[in-house]
């Protein structure tokens, strides 16, 4: 793997940004839901040519603010 290459992480995503199917897979969820969570202000987005993307970084913290402790 050449140094420009980024290594997938542990669960087959590559770190950066998701679509909204890479998302919904990541989250185990609908695209639907996903598309309700950005349409909420729930989950940041990114417009890039005119495509839909999420950060990484937005997503995993949205996942932290979910977290319940039993």
């Amino acid at each position: 793997m050449s140094k420009s290459e980024k290594a997938p992480s542990p669960n087959g995503f590559a770190t950066g940004a998701l679509t909204v199917d890479e998302l919904a897979t990541y989250f185990r969820i609908s695209r639907a839901s996903v598309w309700r969570l950005l349409r909420d202000g729930q989950l940041a987005r990114v417009r890039i040519g005119g495509r839909t993307v999420i950060r990484r970084i937005d997503a995993d913290a949205f996942l932290a603010r979910c977290v319940e402790v039993a």
